[in-house]
């Protein structure tokens, strides 16, 4: 109230912002309309079209030291292309704002084009999901998201639109806000946690890569070197050949030759021995040959039996 502080300020304080060109037409109508609700608070506020900036100003009739910073708030919503309408609702004393930077939270410029249009949704029903249930209003532009409403729901905003860049849906936190706000109505929990009602989301960040069959492992680092491999000659001292004469050499190679020759043949012989085995046979084909050639069922058969009489007897 100008009652409680009837002397005014003691020192002047001043804000500038800068606006992009598309704002300045739409600035440029709503301008008087601006400086008559701010000139009712005190504050003088000049628009610089050549420069494309805006500014507010405490003046002698400045009253409240707060008012200034709302002002400031104003301005910064009208640069961010919110509506004169949305913007003035700051001077009120239970709304504040809060202009998110989402730019710096994703570095693909592809992926951060999908996860804010996440956050809008299909026809902006996701933005208009958030604005009911934290009685805010909300604007996506550019790089920023601009929020305006009650300080419970501008800290809630924030959250949805930090995580949103950070590949968790909206839908979540839409959801877990939707089961606080039914919760809030029973008196009786007002006083516990709600955790256990929560529900809990598990994030599965699955690499679509497609991993190897066989993986390898890294070695355990060693600061000596490998050893040197032995060469041919101190394999030949070592197995004692190197001291063999000349023909003592051909003698043994003809050996190992003749080795080699011989378990080959044998491997052959086999081979050619297996197609000679005779197949062993079961009792169980025995008996059955058995059983069809005793068959005295000759009006089923059809088969004729020889009687005692040492007639034959066939099918009537």
């Amino acid at each position: 109230m100008k009652e409680d502080n009837p002397h005014g300020l003691v020192a002047g304080s001043s804000f500038a912002t800068l606006f992009p060109k598309y704002r300045e037409k739409y600035l440029r109508e709503c301008w008087p309309l601006v400086k008559k609700t701010l000139g009712e608070q005190g504050i003088r506020a000049e628009l610089d079209v050549v420069e494309g900036s805006m500014t507010v100003v405490t003046t002698r009739k400045t009253y409240d030291p707060y008012i200034i910073l709302k002002a400031r708030d104003v301005i910064r919503l009208l640069a961010r292309s919110v509506p004169y309408e949305q913007a003035i609702r700051v001077l009120e004393d239970d709304v504040s704002c809060d202009i998110i930077k989402i730019s710096s939270l994703v570095r693909n410029t592809d992926r951060f084009v999908k996860r804010r249009q996440r956050l809008i949704g299909p026809n902006g029903s996701t933005l208009k999901a958030i604005e009911l249930l934290t009685s805010c209003y909300v604007l996506v532009q550019g790089n920023t998201v601009s929020a305006l409403g009650p300080y419970r729901g501008l800290k809630e905003v924030r959250q949805i639109a930090e995580d949103t860049m950070k590949n968790v849906h909206p839908i979540y936190n839409i959801k877990t806000l939707m089961i606080k706000r039914e919760l809030s109505k029973d008196p009786a929990l007002r006083n516990e946690s709600w955790e256990r009602f929560l529900p809990k989301f598990k994030s599965k960040n699955i690499s679509k890569r497609k991993q190897p069959k066989k993986k390898k492992q890294k070695k355990v680092y060693t600061p000596f070197p490998p050893p040197q491999p032995e060469s041919k000659i101190d394999k030949e001292l070592a197995s004692g050949e190197y001291f063999l004469k000349d023909q003592q050499k051909k003698m043994k190679k003809h050996m190992e030759k003749q080795e080699k020759q011989t378990a080959a043949e044998e491997k052959r012989k086999e081979k050619r021995a297996k197609s000679f085995i005779a197949p062993v046979e079961t009792a169980n084909k025995s008996n059955k040959k058995q059983q069809k050639g005793d068959c005295s069922c000759c009006f089923v058969c059809g088969n004729s039996r020889v009687s005692e009489n040492g007639q034959t007897e066939g099918r009537a």
